[in-house]
């Protein structure tokens, strides 16, 4: 019987307060993030990570000290896993790899070369393709995979911005928060929030900017709300660097000077963690309170809502079928400006 290990990639977070610092020693040790050469991003990373520890302590203090990330993905995996057994699919084994904490991806690497795949397929956890989150993991599993002795084929979901079921799952996540608003209170303006990226990112053709307002689009037009009110706006902006905008604290400020009502949905996480369960709903929900806002709600991440998983599972059986790198839609879908696409020529 043919095997298929499934690997799913996302970002991880620290299990306890003394991980913090590790972690993001970690996060800023990789090149995709400091595009330094060593020795000197090490020593940036060292130093950041020290300065930032304290801080990031704070707000895992918030949930309990540790990230919630690992726990939440392993229910997403043992779903998957289940649509898949029930659909059909032959012998399947779900495993996790995170990018900066563990289970990392020499460890995952392991695992998978004692289940003895037939098949590989790489699916990340984030729907849009970014050289910053897909294309380091992708290259740090080669890295592994390579050094674990996996010669198996494998084929990579590169990103999944418009399939389908990812964004009926969205549309119906919405239009459920939004059933639940007052039905005499202000109209409420939609703020699709994803995590943000410098601007010096995104002018080297990465394509996140460009898929996240894809998805967007797509969730509004499946929503089929009339006159819906929504913007794009990014969150977690950090550093000196200038990012990609507008950013949700201005969209926030907006929100009260024009005496709406706002709907946050993390349009790019699909997992609750530090900021959804913190910067989204603690701090800029502060925020909306200083600046007037008459009412704010958050839309949860998506988790195992079960149109998520039938995505993913749609994506997975595809990926059996495919070889290399691919998109939902089978092909390329970034413009040419998108010339870090990992399907460009």
């Amino acid at each position: 019987m043919s095997k298929t290990a499934i690997v799913l990639f996302n970002l991880g977070g620290p299990d306890s307060p003394d991980a913090v610092q590790p972690f993001l020693f970690n996060l800023f040790n990789d090149p995709a993030i400091i595009g330094v050469p060593n020795p000197m991003r090490w020593l940036l990373a060292k130093f950041i990570s020290g300065r930032r520890a304290p801080v990031a302590r704070e707000i895992y203090d918030n949930i309990g000290g540790r990230s919630p990330l690992l726990e939440l993905t392993e229910a997403q995996a043992a779903a998957l896993g289940s649509a898949l057994e029930t659909g059909g699919v032959a012998e399947v084994g779900v495993f996790i790899a995170m990018r900066y904490w563990h289970p990392m991806a020499d460890e995952t690497a392991k695992a998978v070369r004692a289940f003895g795949p037939d098949r590989v397929v790489l699916l990340p956890l984030y729907p849009q393709y970014s050289t910053t989150t897909t294309g380091s993991s992708v290259k740090d599993w080669r890295r592994a995979a390579s050094a674990a002795g996996i010669a198996a084929p494998t084929s990579v979901v590169c990103c999944y911005p418009t399939q389908p079921s990812f964004i009926a799952a969205q549309a119906q996540s919405i239009v459920a928060t939004l059933s639940d608003l007052p039905a005499n209170g202000p109209k409420p303006r939609v703020l699709f929030s994803a995590h943000g990226l410098p601007k010096k990112v995104i002018a080297k053709g990465d394509p996140y900017q460009w898929q996240v307002e894809q998805t967007a689009a797509a969730v509004v037009e499946a929503m089929a709300v009339p006159d819906l009110d929504w913007v794009v706006c990014y969150q977690s902006r950090v550093g000196p660097l200038e990012w990609i905008g507008p950013s949700t604290e201005e969209e926030i400020e907006r929100g009260g000077k024009d005496g709406v009502a706002l709907v946050v949905v993390p349009i790019a996480f699909v997992s609750e963690h530090s900021e959804t369960l913190v910067e989204l709903d603690i701090e800029y929900r502060h925020l909306a309170d200083e600046k007037g806002v008459p009412a704010y709600y958050r839309v949860p991440a998506l988790g195992t809502r079960e149109a998520f998983i039938d995505a993913l599972a749609d994506l997975v059986r595809a990926g059996i079928e495919r070889d290399g790198t691919h998109s939902a839609k089978g092909g390329r879908i970034c413009p040419a400006t998108c010339g870090r696409c990992p399907l460009s020529e």
